[in-house]
């Protein structure tokens, strides 16, 4: 009888543990640094690439752990990695051909279709600050320019001196205009317990721009899309043919259209551009918190970590 009661007990113990497995929330977040050569570069500098991308990763998730929000999560993120000199955005951000930095950066929110995005901006301490501020204060989706910045001080956005964005490299590199190993613009996406998806991206943009020029990253559908029930995309690479071929959203409608699986539409994006000439990556989410991380550039910095997936930090293809 005694067996019994222990075999029965473990019985019971088992279907218990299904069923909480079964009602487990699935969340997670995604991160990239941006997408390039990476070439040249040495241990020292690789190290603090990585341990800059793992501090975003793990910031988000623990914002999803502890029940926050999905765009909580992808705002953190992006924000550690603007303050990151490291990177193309925020205070790393590149110089235009005139040797000033205008700075670019959207957010999107998956369960109600709310966007912000700001471009152009040149006092702005974390722009993506100032993308939702404009998603949740504004009736409108972008403000560029001093429009923006005027926005940001009424609104109580970090505003500095532009001398806070200074780098001798970054100047010496626009001055001889010459590829080299600076990584690109920064994203994040994520998916909470709530189920809600959400985007972020940032950028300083392309070294050597023309004055005004606006890529990818504060587009929506371009450099930033999130839609519940299906996807988050964040982008990174040569902005014009993201912008051309709306990567961002194009690896949701695939998933809505078409029934593609995350990685079958994310490959495909990521195909499409590289047979229009462009170049670059994304990462993306689904709402079973699958991942997927194309790129057709030589690297992506970029990490994940699921409920479901322990935490992996890349920078060259598999």
């Amino acid at each position: 009888m005694e067996r019994q009661i222990k075999y029965l007990l473990g019985i019971f113990f088992i279907l218990c543990s299904m069923v909480i497995n079964s009602n487990e929330k699935n969340f997670g977040i995604v991160v990239h640094g941006g997408a390039g050569s990476f070439s040249n570069i040495s241990e020292e500098k690789k190290s603090k690439y990585l341990s800059g991308i793992d501090e975003a990763v793990e910031a988000g998730y623990e914002v999803l752990l502890n029940g926050g929000s999905s765009l909580d999560a992808v705002e953190v993120s992006v924000r550690i990695l603007e303050d990151l000199p490291l990177f193309n955005a925020g205070k790393g951000s590149v110089y235009t051909l005139e040797e000033k930095q205008e700075m670019d950066a959207s957010i999107m929110n998956g369960a109600d279709g709310l966007a912000g995005a700001v471009s152009g901006v040149s006092i702005i301490k974390n722009p993506i600050n100032l993308a939702r501020a404009v998603m949740e204060k504004t009736d409108h989706v972008m403000l560029s320019g001093s429009g923006a910045e005027d926005f940001a001080k009424a609104n109580g956005i970090e505003i500095v001196d532009p001398s806070y964005f200074y780098s001798e490299q970054n100047l010496k590199r626009v001055r001889k205009m010459k590829e080299d190993e600076k990584m690109g613009t920064v994203g994040a996406v994520a998916l909470d317990k709530n189920g809600n998806l959400a985007a972020a991206t940032s950028t300083g943009g392309r070294t050597g721009k023309m004055p005004g020029r606006v890529g990818d990253s504060p587009i929506l559908g371009a450099g930033t899309w999130a839609q519940n029930y299906i996807c988050a995309v964040s982008s990174t690479g040569h902005g014009e043919f993201f912008m051309r071929q709306l990567t961002a959203a194009d690896v949701c409608k695939l998933m809505e259209y078409k029934g593609l699986s995350l990685k079958e539409a994310s490959y495909e994006s990521i195909d499409k551009l590289t047979k229009l000439g462009g170049a670059g990556g994304i990462i993306t989410i689904d709402s079973k918190a699958n991942v997927s991380m194309p790129f057709n550039t030589k690297a992506m910095l970029r990490a994940y970590k699921t409920n479901k997936q322990n935490k992996e930090i890349k920078i060259y293809k598999d």
